[in-house]
């Protein structure tokens, strides 16, 4: 008879093989990122009434998470709680706008200068990626799409320079500034602009040329402020008392 086949030893369980979960966002990080999603795209405009509860049983939680949310958003002056009245969105600061307007140009400057003296292949590759994201929504005319795509370019380049924090910080002081852009955005020929301004900036950065660089986001994001009064003469009610 044939010799049985040896038993190969079993091997202890390895617990530390699972992946462990992601870290599980707070039900009000959710509402938070919906809402303030919301209020960015303009659908819920400016000087609106914000009904917590309806808020609430859209996402399906309770309100506690939703006002904690709101807390969020009122310090970044995107919407007023009014205590024992109504939560109310905030309208466009033109003077806000501009405050943020400096911050992002203080530091983006800074990072595409950085990137052009030292342009690297995997940073101008998912730059140039993320071009080839905006053409297709471009293409498919997809007004929200783009703007996001618009958005996760501006990320790239943040992390690309090494300081994905700052991202977050400077988008939490420019609601006012971003709700501007995305009112400027439908314009005819703005979105074109907005691509053919990434794509040049992308190129200033591969080729090394940090003046070019600068010039080129100087431009890109001094644009829609150019545009502030014809906007507000649009749409006065979307805007607070301001000098343009």
């Amino acid at each position: 008879m044939p010799d049985a086949p040896a038993t190969l030893p079993v091997p202890p369980a390895r617990l530390d093989a699972i992946s462990p979960l992601g870290p599980r966002r707070s039900a009000a990080d959710i509402a938070y990122d919906r809402i303030r999603e919301a209020l960015i795209a303009l659908l819920l405009p400016p000087g609106t009434v914000i009904a917590r509860g309806a808020i609430a049983r859209r996402l399906g939680i309770s309100q506690t998470p939703v006002r904690e949310a709101l807390i969020r958003l009122q310090a970044e002056h995107l919407v007023e709680v009014v205590p024992h009245s109504a939560t109310r969105v905030s309208r466009i600061d033109l003077d806000g706008a501009r405050e943020a307007l400096f911050l992002r140009l203080s530091v983006e400057l800074e990072i595409v200068r950085r990137l052009a003296l030292s342009p690297s292949a995997p940073a101008v590759a998912e730059l140039r990626a993320e071009l080839a994201r905006m053409r297709a929504l471009r293409e498919a005319d997809a007004t929200a799409g783009f703007h996001a795509a618009d958005e996760a370019f501006h990320a790239a380049l943040y992390r690309a320079a090494g300081v994905p924090g700052l991202r977050e910080l400077v988008r939490s002081r420019s609601g006012h500034l971003d709700r501007l852009r995305r009112l400027h955005l439908p314009a005819p020929g703005k979105a074109d602009a907005v691509l053919a301004e990434h794509a040049a900036l992308a190129e200033a950065i591969l080729a090394g040329d940090a003046p070019r660089a600068e010039a080129t986001l100087r431009a890109h994001l001094s644009g829609t402020l150019a545009q502030a009064a014809r906007l507000r003469d649009a749409t006065p009610h979307f805007f607070a008392d301001a000098n343009p």
